[in-house]
């Protein structure tokens, strides 16, 4: 029996670098905020983050509806089915499962996930209520899945919710400005219903969108004090890798927003991260 569990241990520990390395070799900035976690927390972010990217690619391989459809609907239901299991056969759904029964979380939120997931399989342009709901089940809810993997069933002060659905909603639009051109002439989508053609960008609508995505960090930001230390150091550092993403969109011509891919030097990348490492270590209250 001994020598089972020392088994089943060990394919824990193997299942949960797979995750990680799915987070390392699809987003740096995430990557190296997560090292600024509690170990126990890295490692259920990792989880999270390698189940959430999985159904991202069911539906951005280009498999078109009638082959991707079915897929998505198999992962979903593996996925949603996995809490209840102590083994699986793929290890990014295994990591996923030990963090899922870890930190309790809600099958309303990963429903409202794939949901949103699903979506991108039809629909092409959004009218404002289809990307409130989509923003909903691809950011928000993930940001309520990330208290989870904080608080682990702990009570939570009252604010961290709201603050943690604005933060997440705040990095979806960033990565929806900053990819606008890949959205729409690689995948054929509009996400953001202000733009009235969709490979289209003038300086009006960035400026509108630059100004809600704002909005939302600054809500954001309020929350951040409410956390506990061994995660906020890594969220506070994430917000400045994607405050720093929103000020160089910000100062890059709309028209070359359409043809050329912003983001953060890896040298800068350093230097945030540890300011924010800093000043959230500083900041107990």
């Amino acid at each position: 029996m001994r020598g089972s569990l020392l088994a089943l241990e060990r394919y824990d520990r193997s299942a949960e670098a797979a995750a990680a390395q799915v987070m390392r070799h699809y987003s740096t900035s995430f990557s190296l905020a997560t090292r600024l976690l509690n170990p126990q927390v890295r490692a259920d972010i990792r989880n999270l983050y390698a189940m959430v990217r999985t159904a991202d690619e069911i539906v951005d391989a280009g498999l078109g509806p009638q082959v991707a459809a079915p897929l998505l609907d198999a992962y979903e239901a593996t996925v949603r089915a996995a809490p209840s299991q102590r083994f699986h056969t793929d290890p990014i759904v295994h990591a996923y499962a030990l963090s899922a029964r870890r930190c309790g979380f809600q099958d309303e939120h990963i429903a409202e996930f794939f949901a949103s997931m699903r979506s991108d399989l039809t629909r092409t342009v959004h009218t404002a209520e289809s990307f409130k709901t989509y923003i909903r089940g691809s950011a928000e809810v993930i940001g309520l899945l990330c208290l989870d993997t904080f608080y682990a069933g702990a009570p939570r002060p009252d604010g961290v919710e709201e603050g943690a659905v604005r933060l997440g909603a705040a990095f979806q639009k960033i990565n929806f400005l900053r990819d606008l051109h890949e959205d729409s002439s690689e995948l054929g989508r509009a996400y953001f219903p202000s733009l009235r053609e969709p490979d289209k960008l003038d300086e009006e609508t960035k400026a509108a969108i630059i100004s809600d995505i704002r909005d939302d960090l600054a809500h954001a930001r309020t929350a951040l004090g409410l956390l506990p230390l061994g995660s906020r150091v890594g969220v506070a550092a994430a917000t400045a890798l994607f405050t720093e993403l929103t000020d160089l969109l910000e100062a890059t011509d709309a028209h070359d927003i359409m043809s050329t891919r912003v983001s953060v030097p890896a040298a800068r990348k350093a230097v945030l991260i540890s300011r924010a490492a800093a000043r959230a270590a500083r900041n107990r209250g």
